[in-house]
């Protein structure tokens, strides 16, 4: 049973695949997102090459736990997958997980150019294990 972690931007989702277990999150990459919201069909290639079965979608918050505007048009999104791949969608909160990312990639000197290319990822990464930490801690 793999999961998925996106984590949905202005520009890019990043994307992670946990493992067979549903214990560890890896990156697997960036889908750049498009005018025909051709989006879509590259998640649904993803989640079949990756063998998916569920899918977390990260839900940026406010700092006081209510959803804004960015927080709806995640919402939408995950509706959206959930019809067309007809599988399980969840939301997470998000909150400073790009922050957290960024935060870990300065603290390991990356240029800011290589940056920018893996830092979705890398915060779909982190929404996936947390989604995956609350799991195992029933």
């Amino acid at each position: 049973m793999r999961l998925m972690g996106l984590d949905y931007g202005d520009r890019r989702i990043g994307v992670a695949v946990s493992d067979a277990f549903g214990w560890t999150a890896q990156g697997v990459g960036v889908v750049e997102k498009r005018r025909d919201n051709g989006e879509v069909g590259v998640i649904a290639q993803l989640v079949k090459e990756h063998e998916v079965s569920e899918i977390v979608v990260g839900l940026p918050k406010n700092m006081n736990g209510t959803i804004g505007p960015r927080g709806e048009i995640c919402i939408a999104f995950a509706e959206d997958l959930q019809q067309k791949l007809n599988l399980p969608v969840h939301l997470w909160d998000e909150r400073l997980t790009t922050v957290a990312a960024e935060r870990t990639l300065l603290e390991a000197d990356v240029s800011r150019k290589k940056r920018k290319l893996v830092v979705d990822k890398m915060a779909a990464a982190l929404i996936l294990q947390n989604y995956l930490d609350s799991k195992t801690k029933r």
